[in-house]
């Protein structure tokens, strides 16, 4: 039997979470070094898809569902894209924040209309993290400096891997 819609949907949004912890563990890491007054922020940030993280991990479980096969993907991808980022200071995490929340943003809420009534239960976990995603959006938004350099040559590179992380997923 294959997967219903609100299965797919969560298991690509395990997989999402999966990779932001690994960005923002490796972002913590580096920024140490490269821009430390965001530290804390990336801490509290990581425990938000943490918890995301694990929702979606619980629910897939009660539904009997194997996690995506783009897991391990998101995750490698994650630790690149945040090693990067990271390296490059303030403003690339800041860039890397609101290009991926962006796109997830704009995701969720396409899938909670979607859910609504097809699968009320999906609906309920995909919008319970939808508040944490707006916060780390607007955060990256007001890190960014207007006349940076990362920022252009980082959000469409983001933009883009992201939208493809989701397409292969819901393909997998």
């Amino acid at each position: 039997m294959s997967p219903s819609l609100g299965d797919r949907i969560l298991k690509v949004d395990h997989a999402g979470e999966h990779g932001a912890v690994n960005i923002y563990r490796t972002q913590i890491l580096v920024s140490r070094f490269t821009a430390p007054r965001l530290t804390a922020t990336l801490r509290e940030f990581m425990a938000h898809e943490m918890r995301h993280r694990a929702l979606f991990e619980e629910r897939l479980q009660a539904r009997g569902v194997r996690r995506c096969r783009s897991y391990p993907l998101c995750g490698l991808g994650g630790y690149v894209l945040g090693l990067v980022t990271a390296l490059l200071g303030r403003s690339a995490i800041a860039a890397t924040t609101h290009a991926v929340e962006d796109v997830v943003l704009g995701h969720l809420e396409a899938q909670v209309e979607r859910l609504r009534h097809l699968d009320p239960d999906a609906c309920a976990a995909v919008s319970d993290i939808i508040a944490d995603e707006r916060e780390h959006h607007r955060h990256g938004e007001r890190l960014m400096r207007a006349g940076d350099f990362w920022p252009a040559l980082i959000t469409p590179v983001v933009r883009a891997s992201t939208e493809a992380v989701i397409w292969l997923g819901m393909r997998l």
